[in-house]
Formats: C-alpha cells, structure tokens, sequence
C-alpha cells in the first residue's frame, strides 16, 4: 500500500522544503510507479536521492523518532511485497 500523500517532483525545490525529521519515503518514476521506499532525516535522504538521480517523483510521511521511521519503512516494504 503506497504512502497516502501526493507525488511531488524530485528537484531541490521539493528537497528544500523536505522537513529536517525523521520519516519514510517513497522515490518514484514518473507514471507513479514506486522504485523505493526508505526512511532517514527527510531533508538529508532526499538531498541524496536527487544527487544521484535515484527517482524522479518523491512523497514521504514524517515520523517522531527514527526507529519509527525504520518499523514504518519495514512494514510498507512487506505491504509493497
């Protein structure tokens, strides 16, 4: 099940307005297709993701902790499965 959030582009307008908290991600193509689901610090993660190209579209959910974020990313991963 994907993340109930809308796509966004992956460019440093998105990343810039990226929270700097943790949370789980998903990085997409541009048919809406998931590529990846990962979690981290936000802002940092997507920093990443759109130096090496890792995706076109991004959506993301924030979390309190980042052992949240990591359970959260881990159950969506199964879901995806």
């Amino acid at each position: 099940m994907p993340l109930q959030k809308p796509w966004r582009d992956l460019d440093r307008k998105t990343v810039a307005t990226a929270p700097d908290r943790p949370g789980v991600y998903e990085l997409g193509g541009t048919t809406g297709d998931v590529h990846t689901v990962d979690h981290g610090v936000l802002r940092d993660d997507l920093k990443t993701a759109l130096a090496y190209g890792d995706g076109d579209r991004v959506r993301w959910t924030e979390t309190h902790t980042l052992e949240q974020a990591r359970e959260l990313a881990a159950d969506h991963r199964e879901r995806l499965e």
